[in-house]
């Protein structure tokens, strides 16, 4: 089926995306930039104007600067320090503030903040600042006051700045600490729904479900009408995996808000996400009916289509956006797909070369050699990815596989090795690089740079159940290397217990062992979770070392059937069954 690339399954609101970003935000480190010494305004007083221009400020400002720009922020921070206070302009007082932030010194920060609140209280930067150094230091109770002034100065906008702040201290992992400080503003404050919707939207983040479902209702006691609380109740008990409960919530705010769209489309991608396509498709065509300027949801309704293999009407809708300048490369690519999927290579190629701009490009193109591979002309899919190569450089390692993909199709072997080889060059621990070199080494039968790749990702990431297989599984033609492969396919198998490759591989060594019994175990379980031809021939072996031939003859017939040029089906056939025709 095809896969949802345009719509999630449930928008979940996660701290990170409710953040002001580091643009806007007001508490960001950045890079120290030169300040600009503005005039004394017209009507300033004597005694400022004077100061202003004082020859030692002005001295001071200029070593400082320059200070700041040799990379000397230690010195250039002094010297702002002291202008800021000689000077009765904030800005002085802000640039200290933010140099000490950048050289993480909370001392300096504190104090050049504490001055910049005392020429500019009212600054709701300064204030952040303040209460963000405050969070970092573990200083509870002067985050708590600067979080309250914040609170009441623009109550309506305290859940952007909480959130700004909770984001910076989740990548210094103190956002436990930012919900304790929170719970203080809280009981100083228990009337403001906004406190108690940031603490469930963190402990959302946190995994804390029922702390955050707790903090919800109280938020929706204070405000229950205010929808987006409504929906992060519903999205609480998505994150908790009671689908029921939040189809109930969504059906109840429908109904009592009728003219919200926002509970619907959530009600529909929770339908979705519990398999109830028809229920999500009545919804979206509901919407579309009402309001058919409705983009979003048209495209929604033409995925969910498409997810019932209903092609026409998903054509339909796709059809009705080629007009939307916004939607139109979108609705282009999934035309191309529909077409794609009834094997229409002309009609499916016009629809991706229409696709020029915009995120779906990349997609559209690669889709478009896909095509070209799956139909063997391999020169003209070849073609494509050189000049794909030229114009997506930074995806050029998945362009590689590609071509190696296209290579191996072709069981050109050693091109594909020679490709991997010289990529490896410029990233030599790239992950999938090297993987995919030892796949194809094994297939030149290299077994020293099989292994020597596998190692190479192992040691880096000594948990890649994928690799470990590879390399466990690799050494099983070798009676002497037994035990080395039972080391990583035992490893492999602990992080992934129900991976049917690994228990094929697992159990194929069982039976290279002569421990029938328990290889016929895992490779039956096996088979019984993929269908796959590799493991078919595993398991038909194993069954028919058992005298178990009909079975084995079963399995074989098939998969067989299915697949017919198998390398693994072929090599049982030429082994086992010839001596029986």
């Amino acid at each position: 089926m095809l896969i949802f690339k345009s719509i999630s399954v449930i928008i979940f609101i996660l701290v990170s995306g409710c953040a002001l970003s580091p643009e806007e935000s007001g508490t960001k480190e950045e890079v120290v930039e030169p300040v600009k010494i503005a005039e004394p305004k017209e009507k300033a007083h004597t005694k400022e104007v004077k100061t202003a221009i004082d020859p030692d400020v002005m001295y001071m400002l200029m070593a400082a600067e320059l200070a700041g720009q040799r990379g000397q922020y230690a010195i250039a921070l002094e010297g702002y320090m002291e202008v800021a206070k000689r000077v009765k302009d904030p800005q002085f007082a802000e640039r200290a503030a933010k140099i000490a932030m950048y050289m993480k010194d909370g001392n300096k920060t504190d104090e050049a903040v504490s001055l910049w609140l005392k020429q500019d209280n009212g600054n709701s930067t300064a204030r952040k600042i303040a209460a963000l150094s405050a969070l970092r230091t573990g200083n509870k109770k002067i985050a708590a006051e600067h979080l309250t002034t914040l609170l009441k100065s623009d109550p309506a906008g305290f859940e952007n700045t909480a959130l700004e702040l909770a984001n910076v201290l989740q990548r210094d992992g103190r956002a436990n600490f930012m919900s304790e400080v929170l719970d203080d503003v809280a009981s100083k404050n228990p009337g403001q729904a906004g406190v108690y919707f940031v603490q469930s939207l963190l402990a959302l983040e946190l995994k804390n479900n029922a702390f955050a479902e707790s903090k919800i209702r109280q938020v929706l006691s204070i405000q229950p009408d205010w929808d987006k609380a409504l929906v992060l109740q519903a999205q609480i008990a998505v994150f908790s995996g009671d689908l029921n409960k939040a189809k109930a919530l969504l059906k109840t705010a429908d109904l009592k808000y009728p003219g919200n769209d926002k509970f619907k489309k959530l009600l529909a991608q929770v339908l979705i996400k519990a398999s109830d396509y028809e229920a999500a498709v009545e919804i979206y065509q509901s919407i579309v009916l009402a309001n058919p300027k409705d983009a979003e949801s048209r495209i929604a309704l033409g995925l969910v289509h498409l997810q019932l293999n209903h092609e026409e009407k998903a054509e339909e809708q796709f059809k009705h956006l080629l007009s939307e300048d916004e939607w139109k490369m979108q609705a282009a690519f999934y035309l191309g797909k529909i077409e794609e999927k009834r094997e229409h290579l002309e009609k499916a190629m016009a629809w991706f070369d229409k696709v020029t701009d915009g995120p779906f490009v990349f997609d559209a193109a690669i889709s478009s050699v896909s095509f070209l591979v799956k139909s063997k002309q391999y020169e003209k899919a070849e073609e494509r990815l050189n000049l794909l190569m030229g114009k997506f450089p930074k995806q050029k390692n998945r362009l590689i596989l590609m071509q190696v993909g296209i290579y191996g199709q072709q069981e050109k072997y050693e091109k594909s090795l020679k490709l991997l080889t010289e990529a490896l060059v410029s990233d030599p621990e790239q992950r999938d690089l090297l993987y995919t070199r030892a796949l194809v080494a094994e297939r030149l039968n290299k077994n020293d740079m099989l292994e020597a790749d596998l190692k190479k990702i192992l040691l880096k990431n000594p948990d890649d159940a994928e690799a470990l297989n590879a390399l466990g599984y690799s050494l099983l033609d070798n009676a002497g290397r037994y035990s080395d492969a039972e080391k990583y396919l035992q490893h492999a198998l602990k992080l992934q217990p129900n991976e049917a490759v690994i228990m094929d591989s697992y159990g194929w060594l069982l039976f290279k062992q002569g421990k029938l019994d328990k290889a016929l175990s895992y490779l039956e379980l096996a088979y019984s979770k993929q269908q796959e031809n590799e493991i078919a021939a595993h398991l038909a072996e194993v069954l028919w070392a058992f005298g178990k031939k009909s079975e084995a003859k079963k399995i074989f017939n098939e998969s067989f059937k299915k697949a017919p040029l198998d390398e693994y089906l072929l090599d049982f056939k030429k082994r086992i069954l010839s001596g029986e025709e």
